[in-house]
């Protein structure tokens, strides 16, 4: 393995960091933190936004267009030669689908962010490669950012291009900066004159990256003195794949999404002018997690997407095999696997719109839906795909290519699933989405009453955090004992009245636990990472069930009643699944297992692992620095950046 960098910074200089990038403020009302504070806003996501028909038809054309594109695409060609030819990019240039969202003034689309997950929806459903390039480029890439923070002469040099097509990427990651941004070395210093930066360093896994012309990169900049101290500073920059010293020094590849255009960008003196930072200097950062707020809104269509080609191609497979007798769908352990998939995938579709409808709608903070709807449905999309490769058996584990060689039909269950893993990676991992929306569950607490129960504190400071917060807990805790759902019968929910009573007597559970754990654990609680999981999870749960809950009340009142159906049986497990996660919630085995992982650790069990061979293939390669890695040749951008 590579050793660490020199230098890493500490534990408290990457914590401050990360803080600074924080959003703070809440603004706007949030469904998920209320739920976090044990509070049911019901009338945050019900009524279900309902949907915009004039935007629809506004979209008609380009998803009429997208859908037969989408038939004609051979994918298994794709996935074999890990190459997207460059006429089925320009089919989609030629069709706007790279300018969904921008603005018509600037020669987009113009459409909402609801057509936009949709039509990611409806690619991811075929081929993860082609949602990676298109989603890449517009959830993180320059179009998102630029339609957020860019001024309007950046958004006229921009927009057109992007709109027609100039491909971009987003470029945060480095070897030893991923989730952890202090750790980052791209540094970019102001010339003499000030008007221009000079940018120097490698950005690894740039998605779109090898085939970019534009990027968003995050770069140091020199720190600034605030009360006596420097702080680090993290800006953004649009770079221009054209400029001197801009270099792609090596096309990744990867298990799943083969021709993902993703790469290291090697930046070697590259002269950047101030006009193209993003925003402003010093909130780089920020900006990414603002730009990963929306971004992390397409991830979730695409899921609902592969969940629903999944249910699709086992419905049919469960008709058509027969075994004993009978199709394999009337067995109970094969129908108990397609009734679950079919409930997760309509709790995921559920999931992805109502973050996104609540985000069109605007007045709503969905830094947290969006954050637990990644969390949820990649989580529950594997889950999915695992199933049905299990359903498909032999037929699952077969490459499409061989199927169809020996005259079966070419159902790519395999390459589904080698597409599908990364999304439990991309955009922040599921144990970083953990994190974050544990950070943010436990913050109002923190702020009120932290010094409370910190050791570290000053009397004066205890008491004044007594003072603070007493008169909030006074009211606030009693209530959360109070059943509130016996005076609420939420008649118009029909059958699932009682699963949102449920959900409001559990949401008042869940705010007392964390505030329980609070006590019990104090400053300690951050490091009790799994505590903070499984209260995170029951949250995912609650989140799931009540928009479940929301949808299939408004497509049952559109004349869809068999939508009731699958919500119900969604939250008949999922309260199964919340009651295992409230009986292990304080983890009466965690200390006990992370004695072993440190045992394992310091190599006390290393015995275990006698008796086998290495897998590495050639001795020297993880550790040779990234930038002697041989360049691959390729077309367009990459072969104009590599010369």
């Amino acid at each position: 393995m590579s050793e660490p960098a020199t230098g890493a910074v500490s534990e408290k200089e990457a914590r401050d960091v990360a803080e600074l990038a924080r959003e703070t403020e809440w603004a706007h009302p949030s469904f998920v933190r209320e739920l976090f504070l044990g509070r049911f806003r019901l009338d945050l996501i019900h009524p279900h936004p309902p949907a915009d028909h004039a935007e629809e038809a506004r979209a008609r054309p380009f998803m009429d267009k997208l859908r037969a594109f989408m038939e004609r695409v051979d994918s298994e060609e794709i996935d074999r030669t890990g190459e997207i030819p460059e006429s089925v990019v320009q089919e989609l240039r030629d069709m706007g689908a790279f300018g969904i969202k921008i603005p018509r003034e600037y020669g987009g689309l113009g459409l909402s962010q609801m057509s936009y997950i949709r039509a990611i929806e409806m690619v991811t459903s075929k081929d993860g490669s082609l949602t990676a390039l298109l989603s890449a480029h517009q959830s993180i890439g320059v179009p998102q950012p630029l339609k957020l923070f860019g001024t309007e002469e950046q958004k006229r040099r921009f927009f057109p291009r992007l709109a027609k097509g100039a491909i971009s990427a987003f470029a945060l990651t480095e070897v030893d900066a991923g989730s952890d941004p202090a750790n980052m070395r791209c540094t970019a210093t102001p010339t003499e004159d000030g008007r221009s930066f000079i940018i120097n360093g490698e950005k690894l896994w740039c998605t779109n990256g090898t085939r970019a012309e534009l990027f968003v990169v995050m770069a140091k900049t020199p720190d600034k003195v605030v009360g006596g101290k420097p702080r680090k500073q993290i800006t953004a920059f649009i770079v221009e794949s054209s400029m001197p010293g801009v270099e792609v020094v090596h096309r990744l590849r990867f298990m799943g999404l083969k021709a993902l255009e993703n790469g290291v960008i090697r930046f070697t003196n590259v002269k950047v002018p101030r006009e193209n930072i993003l925003w402003d200097e010093g909130k780089g950062l920020k900006l990414a997690l603002i730009t990963l707020n929306t971004g992390r809104l397409t991830i979730p269509a695409g899921c609902a997407g592969a969940g629903k080609q999944m249910v699709s191609i086992a419905r049919k497979w469960c008709n058509e095999r027969v075994q004993w007798g009978q199709p394999i769908g009337k067995h109970e352990a094969v129908a108990q696997k397609l009734a679950r998939m079919t409930a997760y995938t309509f709790a995921m579709e559920a999931v992805a719109e109502l973050s996104a409808a609540l985000y069109e709608k605007g007045g709503y903070d969905i830094r947290l839906e969006a954050a637990i709807a990644k969390l949820f449905n990649t989580e529950a999309g594997w889950r999915i795909i695992d199933d049905t490769m299990q359903i498909r058996g032999g037929r699952g584990y077969e490459m499409a290519e061989s199927l169809a060689r020996r005259g079966e039909p070419a159902i790519p269950i395999e390459r589904a699933m080698r597409d599908f893993r990364i999304n439990l990676i991309f955009e922040g991992s599921s144990e970083i989405m953990r994190l974050f929306i544990a950070r943010e569950a436990v913050d109002y607490h923190f702020k009120l009453a932290f010094n409370i129960v910190n050791p570290e504190s000053s009397l004066k400071e205890k008491l004044s955090a007594m003072a603070n917060a007493t008169p909030f807990y006074l009211t606030w805790y009693p209530s959360r004992w109070l059943n509130a759902s016996r005076l609420r019968r939420y008649g118009e929910f029909g059958k699932l009245a009682r699963h949102v009573r449920y959900i409001e007597r559990t949401t008042r559970h869940l705010g007392r636990s964390i505030f329980h754990a609070m006590v019990r654990f104090g400053p300690k609680l951050e490091r009790r990472q799994m505590v903070l999981f499984r209260a995170v999870d029951i949250g995912a749960e609650l989140f799931a069930m009540s928009a479940a809950c929301a949808r299939a009340q408004m497509l049952s009142r559109q004349g869809r009643p068999e939508a009731v159906t699958l919500a119900d049986a969604f939250c008949i497990e999922a309260r199964d699944r919340i009651k295992v996660l409230f009986d292990h919630l304080f983890g009466a085995n965690d200390p006990a297992i992370y004695k072993v992982a440190m045992e394992v650790l310091r190599g006390e069990h290393a015995w275990l692992e006698q008796g086998i061979v290495s897998s590495v293939a050639f001795r020297g390669v993880e550790t040779a620095p990234l930038r002697l890695a041989s360049t691959e040749p390729k077309q367009g951008a990459l072969s104009r950046a590599a010369s």
